[in-house]
This record gives structure tokens, C-alpha cells and sequence, in this order.
């Protein structure tokens, strides 16, 4: 089968919104490549090793490339996603002077050629995200957090993923009630439960993000035991009106709340995170890139919030709150 390869080089603080956009035209995968130059550094505290080679993207650049399958006018997708992207500006995320370019492609150019780049990795003291088809000793210490993203997500080395779950492990002590909320592929959900976490509800709008959060739950033998997936927003759960009308695994108001989305959605819902969370309840805050820290932190202080940790890496950060007791 031939798929339509559109690559769009932009900046990094723009690849989710972008990627999004790609989803919504009917992308059936996409990839995102950002810069590593040997001018970025590469956090090998942990052990952590490098299989993919530097490349030559320029600092705080990246490639994006989506798929959508023959028969797909590829122009006329690229002319509706160029005004989105233009209108990123208006919400202060700097798209650059990016380019679009389509090329037709085989299957076996994409489909599974990323995967020799996903290895085992080490993203905390304790947690180490393992592919499924790749084999892997874990040291007794080790918690191990498998995962088949698929083309859809991604394998949770970007820096917010990684960054959410040092956080987690920071501030999990055992036996918490969750909601992550907007799971993805439900890595930071598993990665909570592997921690100590008692139960966690995953939240997503995106039917696809839901059933990939419910293979990776089941891949770590957690789905339904420990971790409940609904397609819904955290609005709707504390409407009552999550997907099916399924009883909810955990008793709200909870005591942690984790989203690992852009800054943007963030500032959206932060009374209903508030809401969420028991007195003294803890709210993660990630995928907030530098622009959005001064706004984001503002938002969580006016809603109540109190800071008290902001973790950083390369050029985002997470933000951890208390609600007051």
C-alpha cells in the first residue's frame, strides 16, 4: 500500500498542536523528529543510552511527518492545515518559518521502521519504559512500564512525558486515588499505578487515545484492576456523565490529578481540577512550554493553587500544586 508522507519542519514548542492537526485530517501515524544537535545535551543520569544517532536539526526545530493513505488529495490537506497553523501565533505558540512538503511512500517505509529506535529506557530512579518486542533484564529496583505506542503516540522519551514521570515518582508515597487526564497512550496512568498508586482513571477525548491506553493497560496486566480508561473529559466525570455511564473506579474527589497537555487546555480546566482533588490533593501540570510558565502559574495561584515544585527539562516544565488543606 502507497501512503502520502507530509513533513512539516516547525519548531518544537509547536509539534503538538501541529501533530494534532494532522490526526484530525485523517493521518493514519505520525512521527515527530526534534533537534539533536551535539549542542543538546542528553540526560544519561540514569543510565540511559542512545540508540538513534544525532541528526542535524537545528536547536528548537523539528520535522513532523504524517501519513494518510493513497487516495487522499495530500495538497488539499496541507491548504487546511496551513491556516491552522498560522493562527498558533494568535495563542503565542511560534510556528517559525515552517515548510510543508508530500512525497507518496510504502508501507514498509514507515510503518515499522521507527521501532529500531525505541529501546528500553530508564526515565527515573525507578521507572523503565520497555517495547513489547524488545527484550529487557530489570534490575530488582526496577519498575517496568511496557508499551506498544503505535504510530499515534508517542514512546515516552519527549521531555514532557519523561519530566511527568520523575514528577510522579517525586510525589507518589502509596495507596493514592488518580486522574490523568488526557491519557494518550496511557503511560503516565501505568506509570502511577507501577509507583504505588492504588487506582487511576484515564481520561481522553480521542476514541483512538482510548483504545491505545487500554492495550498498554492490559499489556502491564492493569486494565480494569488498577487502571479504568473512559473516553470523556474531566468536566464530564464530575458531571457524572463519563462515556457509557460506567461507575468510575476511584471516589472523587481525589487525592492526585495529573494532565500532561498543553498549556493552552491546561488554563482551560483548572477550577475543575481544583474541584477534583481533596484538600491537600497534589495537581501535576505538565507539557508546559517556557512561553506559558508566568501564565500557567498565574492560573493555578488565582484558582488557588499553591506551588510548590516546578520541574524542568530542556525547555519545559511541570508544575506541582497543592489545593490548601
Amino acid at each position: 500500500m502507497k501512503w502520502h508522507e507530509i513533513t512539516i519542519e516547525t519548531m518544537e514548542e509547536a509539534t503538538e498542536m501541529i501533530s494534532n492537526f494532522l490526526h484530525e485530517m485523517g493521518a493514519g501515524g505520525v512521527s515527530i523528529e526534534e533537534s539533536g544537535t551535539l549542542n543538546k545535551p542528553r540526560d544519561t543520569s540514569l543510565g540511559q543510552w542512545y540508540d538513534h544517532p544525532l541528526n542535524d536539526i537545528p536547536e528548537g526545530h523539528a520535522i513532523i511527518k504524517g501519513y494518510f493513505a493513497e487516495g487522499t488529495d495530500a495538497k488539499a490537506v496541507m491548504d487546511a492545515i496551513r491556516p491552522r497553523i498560522e493562527e498558533l501565533r494568535d495563542y503565542d505558540i511560534d510556528p517559525g518559518d515552517y515548510t510543508m512538503a508530500s512525497i507518496v511512500v510504502d508501507d514498509e517505509d514507515w510503518a515499522n521502521a521507527w521501532k529500531q529506535y525505541f529501546k528500553p529506557i530508564r526515565v527515573s530512579e525507578r521507572l523503565t519504559i520497555k517495547p513489547t518486542w524488545e527484550d529487557y533484564t530489570a534490575s530488582p529496583e526496577e519498575r517496568i512500564i511496557e508499551l506498544d505506542p503505535g504510530m499515534a503516540f508517542g514512546t515516552g522519551t519527549h521531555p514532557t512525558t519523561a519530566l511527568c514521570l520523575r514528577t510522579l515518582e517525586s510525589v507518589i508515597r502509596g495507596g493514592e486515588e488518580v486522574i490523568d487526564v488526557g491519557t494518550g497512550s496511557g503511560i503516565l496512568a501505568i506509570g502511577a499505578v507501577k509507583l504505588g498508586a492504588e487506582r487511576v482513571l484515564a481520561l481522553d477525548l480521542d476514541p483512538v487515545a482510548v483504545s491505545s491506553a487500554k492495550e498498554n493497560a492490559k499489556l502491564n496486566g492493569l486494565l480494569n484492576e488498577r487502571i479504568q480508561v473512559q473516553l470523556s473529559d474531566l468536566l464530564g466525570v464530575l458531571q457524572g456523565h463519563a462515556s457509557n455511564n460506567e461507575p468510575i473506579n476511584v471516589s472523587v474527589p481525589v487525592d492526585l490529578v495529573v494532565a500532561n497537555i498543553l498549556a493552552e487546555i491546561i488554563l482551560l480546566f483548572i477550577d475543575d481540577v481544583y474541584a477534583a482533588l481533596k484538600p491537600g490533593g497534589i495537581y501535576i501540570a505538565s507539557g508546559i512550554y517556557k512561553n506559558k510558565e508566568d501564565d500557567v502559574k498565574k492560573g493555578l495561584t488565582d484558582a488557588g493553587f499553591m506551588i510548590v515544585d516546578a520541574q524542568r527539562d530542556q525547555d519545559w516544565i511541570a508544575f506541582v500544586a497543592r489545593k490548601p488543606e
